[in-house]
């Protein structure tokens, strides 16, 4: 039985566990999940209670968070590109920067644009301060740590980077890289031109009219 993908092509963590798949040219049906349909998502809380996405489904077993969802796909449905090395030091390392970017890039990011979907009148602004410093504090972390490598935990492609394509991506909308981090910005652009990357960015581009910070996005995200 084919894997099924619970998701929508605008949710950042969607992408995550998407680049993993399109890495490896894993066999998958993507399943459009409507969360704002109350029939539709009690029917896929059924499935998982938390009723977050995405939600990997294989045959009668489902997989949640992103990052298990990865590795059980390693484990499970290994492709050419092995997204968890099998080396212990190697594989922490990759855990470790997954870690990062979910923990200190995607969190902020997705807290700061949850300011931006309430009424201006009811948004934070010391939260949403907060949520800039932690970004910018994460930035910092991975200027000072990327330089010499090609990829964020080694020469190797994997989870790590999976992760931080889509958290980069919104992030750069609340606060660009600047000139300031070189490796940061240039890791970057390695991470769009990769293949399995800048197809999420373009499967997303229908949708990117509901991303409250779409007037930031670059032009080249939006049409070729």
């Amino acid at each position: 039985m084919a894997l099924t993908l619970h998701y929508h092509p605008l949710s950042s963590c969607c992408w995550k566990t998407l680049i993993a798949l399109y890495e490896n040219g894993t066999p998958f049906e993507a399943r459009l999940v409507n969360l704002g349909d109350p029939a539709e998502r009690a029917a896929y809380a059924a499935l998982w209670p938390t009723a977050k996405i995405p939600l990997l489904q294989d045959g009668a077993r489902v997989v949640p968070e992103t990052s298990l969802q990865i590795e059980y796909l390693d484990r499970e449905h290994l492709g050419r590109t092995r997204l968890l090395p099998a080396e212990p030091e190697a594989a922490f390392e990759a855990r470790l920067w997954d870690r990062l970017f979910d923990c200190y890039v995607m969190d902020p990011m997705q807290r700061y644009i949850g300011q931006q979907r309430r009424p201006a009148g009811q948004r934070d602004p010391l939260a949403e301060q907060a949520h800039v410093a932690t970004l910018a504090m994460a930035y910092d972390l991975i200027e000072a740590r990327l330089a010499g490598r090609t990829w964020a935990a080694g020469e190797a492609f994997g989870m790590a980077d999976c992760a931080a394509a889509p958290a980069l991506f919104y992030a750069s909308t609340i606060l660009p890289f600047g000139p300031d981090r070189p490796w940061l910005a240039a890791y970057f652009e390695r991470l769009l031109a990769r293949p399995s990357v800048w197809r999420v960015v373009t499967e997303a581009r229908p949708v990117f009219q509901y991303f409250p910070l779409r007037e930031r996005l670059q032009p080249r995200f939006l049409a070729d």
